[in-house]
């Protein structure tokens, strides 16, 4: 496929070959004045386009312009709202709230001792019970998350990373004990553990034992869930820790082709499990740059995958990703501005081929959403869809010079921080470590292992977040009720406040559920774990023993931490 008109009017021959008229949805693809659009716009018959080849056709390789021939015609992307606060049962309640408001997946928010494989009793969960997200410390806490939602009939993504594979075994075993089949099961866990060390700071071992354990995973699901996705690789929290998009896609990209690497070193067909790999970006506040970006992603990682790693299935070249707005774009000043804010991150994010997508509410700088403000953003999704036509067109800005040379001028970008990485990469002596932690690692993943351990990331992070701040503070770059346009007559907000109540009481239920379990149940299966842990065995069928007999996550996870150690993080100025 290249730029002559003949090539681009193949090209087109193609896309209407496979544009299935049978799995539109059935409405109304006109404009508000009536007149009729077609699903796709190209060059003009006739004329040459050169470099087309880059932007192509839906479907096709490189799917800068999306995955499907359909685009949103055929599905829509899936409105999925980031939901977690207090307990179990209030967040159930919540869930209930947003698919009964018309949401389509549900995404669970954990909060901060969950997130640190803490136990809510734990002494350094004081405090924090509930109140970033949902307190989880068992499957019995998980069945209640889920109590009435048919976990086959929903798919749950999990943003949780350092202690993902055991609150994975809790979903499962919450599946279990509603009679589902768990290779049924559709959804996505975070599980991205170099993004903790990047940016997010949430991990409980050294790199390698979380490469393990990822491994494990990647081996399971490709066994026993076809369907599900065992990572999302996760830029967002790079973006929101002051990283430029550049960077956001470059390191998010990077992070991606090493966990390929960890999948083809444990013998896995990238075939089979590269289809399993999804990712979550960040849509930030400049709309022309985050379009593009979402468009170079795909190119990268088609061509990566296709060139690079092998990849033939058009499906293990696909990157599939969902998007949130930024959290960091919004204000405690005058936070009916976040609205707008939101409204227009969420149509990049659409102009850019989103596949799912989570608005962030109005509040969210000063607390957890109330339902008021989680249905506007939800509502704000929908009136995109329902009624400004942007799900009429695939990829309406494809072709646009502007958009067009953004997008090439950061995947350039890109390019050049991947070969930084690699090599870092060379240069690192790879460490050999215990034998049942290490992984046989490429370039990239032992640039991304020396990147962490030497905090390359950290400051190259940390020198974009300082020059934004210094831009700010002088007044090039404005943000308005902060910095410009200071004055207000909008009141304080009436926002979410979790009680102290919701730590009692979880806690309450904690020692209970101790009390009733089988405890020489647990501790045998923990036993079990640990031994598991010391050989080269997969040690997910060891954690869901553990978690089916009651075992707490602080159990668990402490129990691994006690095995392979804490990680401490470089210090870097």
């Amino acid at each position: 496929m290249g730029g002559n008109a003949d090539e681009i009017a193949a090209g087109r021959a193609r896309w209407q070959a496979r544009y299935d008229a049978s799995r539109v949805r059935e409405v109304d693809f006109t404009t508000l004045s009536g007149r009729q659009v077609a699903p796709v716009y190209g060059p003009p018959e006739g004329m040459d386009y050169p470099g087309f080849e880059r932007i192509g056709w839906p479907g096709e390789f490189p799917f800068t312009r999306g995955l499907y021939p359909t685009g949103y015609r055929g599905r829509p992307w899936t409105i999925r709202q980031f939901s977690g606060f207090g307990n179990a049962r209030q967040t159930n309640e919540r869930y209930r709230m947003l698919l009964r408001a018309g949401g389509g997946g549900l995404s669970v928010a954990f909060d901060m001792p969950t997130l640190m494989g803490r136990d809510s009793d734990d002494p350094r969960s004081l405090g924090e019970v509930g109140h970033c997200g949902v307190a989880i410390d068992s499957a019995a806490d998980m069945e209640v998350l889920f109590d009435s939602i048919p976990l086959d009939q929903i798919t749950t993504s999990m943003t949780i990373s350092g202690p993902a594979i055991p609150v994975f075994c809790m979903y499962l075993v919450a599946a279990e004990r509603q009679g589902v089949d768990i290779s049924r099961l559709d959804g996505t866990l975070q599980t991205d553990i170099f993004k903790e060390y990047i940016a997010q700071k949430e991990w409980l071992f050294p790199p390698r034992p979380h490469l393990r354990l990822i491994g494990d995973l990647m081996e399971y699901c490709a066994q026993h869930m076809p369907r599900y996705k065992p990572l999302s690789v996760s830029g967002y929290h790079i973006r929101e820790a002051g990283a430029t998009a550049g960077q956001e896609l470059a390191f998010t990209l990077a992070d991606g082709f090493g966990y390929v690497e960890l999948g083809l070193s444990r013998g896995l067909d990238i075939n089979t499990f590269a289809p399993g790999l999804s990712f979550f970006f960040d849509a930030h506040i400049d709309f022309f740059e985050e379009i593009a970006k979402f468009r170079a992603a795909r190119r990268i990682w088609a061509r990566w995958m296709r060139d690079v790693y092998g990849a033939t299935d058009p499906r293990a070249q696909w990157l599939r990703f969902h998007t949130q707005t930024a959290g960091v774009s919004l204000t405690a000043q005058q936070p009916y501005n976040n609205v707008v804010r939101t409204t227009v991150e969420a149509l990049a994010a659409i102009l850019g081929g989103t596949n799912s997508l989570h608005t962030n509410a109005l509040d969210e700088t000063l607390a957890l959403p109330t339902e008021q403000a989680a249905e506007i953003a939800l509502r704000t999704q929908q009136v995109l869809l329902e009624e400004t036509g942007v799900a009429n067109v695939i990829d309406p800005l494809g072709g646009s010079w502007y958009v067009e040379a953004l997008t090439d001028d950061i995947e350039a970008e890109a390019e050049r921080i991947f070969a930084k990485i690699r090599a870092l990469g060379r240069g690192a002596s790879e460490e050999q470590g215990d034998d049942h932690t290490a992984v046989q690692v490429g370039d990239m993943t032992a640039g991304i292992l020396r990147g962490i351990e030497e905090g390359w990331f950290t400051a190259e992070i940390a020198d974009s977040a300082f020059r934004y701040q210094q831009q700010l503070e002088k007044g090039v770059k404005r943000i308005v009720g902060v910095n410009c346009y200071t004055d207000t007559v909008t009141k304080d907000l009436e926002i979410l406040r979790v009680s102290h109540e919701v730590e009692l009481e979880q806690k309450r239920l904690l020692e209970q559920r101790r009390r009733e379990r089988d405890n020489q149940a647990v501790h045998a299966a923990l036993s079990r774990m640990v031994e598991a842990a010391r050989t080269d065995a997969n040690l997910i069928p060891e954690i869901l023993e553990a978690v089916r007999a009651e075992a707490t996550l602080g159990e668990i996870c402490g129990a691994l931490r006690a095995e392979w150690g804490e990680y401490q993080e470089p210090a870097r100025f």
